[in-house]
C-alpha cells in the first residue's frame, strides 16, 4: 500500500512539474501558456499565443521573436479597419504596461510564423525566442494545439 501511494504521490509531482514548465517568468514578466495551432500540410504561416503580465512597476517591450521552424517571425495586430479586418506588424513591438496582462490571441495581437519550413502538427513543442527591450531574452516552448482551437479559458492555468 505505501509503495502505491508513493507512486501515486510521484505521479503528481511529475504532473505540477510539467504544468509549471508551460509559464515563464523572466525579471518582472511573467509569460503563459504559449500556444500555436496545427497547420495544414500546404499552409505557409502560423500564429503564436500567449499572455505576458508584467509585474514590475516600469514598461516593457516585446520588441522580437526567433524560431527555427520559419524563415521570419513578427510580432502582429489585427484590428477592424472599417468593415475589413487588417493585419499588420507592429514595427516597434508591443509594450507590455506595468501591472498589465497583454493577451497574445486569433483575431489580436499574436506571433506571426511565415514562410514555415513544415507543418507544425499537433502535440509538437516549437522552441521560441523572445526578446524584450527591458527584460532582455527568453526560450519558450509553443505547445501546438488542434487545428481550430481556441485559447484557454480566463484564469484557466494550463
Amino acid at each position: 500500500m505505501f509503495i502505491r501511494r508513493l507512486i501515486l504521490a510521484a505521479s503528481f509531482v511529475a504532473i505540477a512539474l510539467a504544468v509549471q514548465a508551460h509559464d515563464y517568468k523572466l525579471g518582472t514578466l511573467e509569460i503563459d501558456h504559449p500556444w500555436t495551432r496545427a497547420t495544414a500540410p500546404t499552409a505557409k504561416a502560423g500564429g503564436g499565443f500567449m499572455t505576458i503580465t508584467n509585474k514590475g512597476s516600469a514598461p516593457d517591450r516585446l520588441i522580437a521573436a526567433r524560431s527555427g521552424v520559419s524563415d521570419k517571425v513578427e510580432i502582429h495586430e489585427m484590428k477592424m479597419d472599417g468593415n475589413v479586418m487588417r493585419m499588420r506588424e507592429l514595427e516597434k513591438g508591443l509594450e507590455i504596461p506595468p501591472g498589465a496582462t497583454v493577451a497574445l490571441k486569433p483575431g489580436g495581437y499574436h506571433i506571426m510564423f511565415m514562410e514555415l519550413k513544415a507543418p507544425l502538427a499537433k502535440d509538437a513543442k516549437v522552441p521560441v525566442t523572445l526578446v524584450f527591450e527591458k527584460a532582455g531574452s527568453i526560450e519558450v516552448e509553443f505547445k501546438v494545439e488542434a487545428m481550430g482551437a481556441q485559447p484557454p479559458a480566463a484564469g484557466h492555468k494550463h
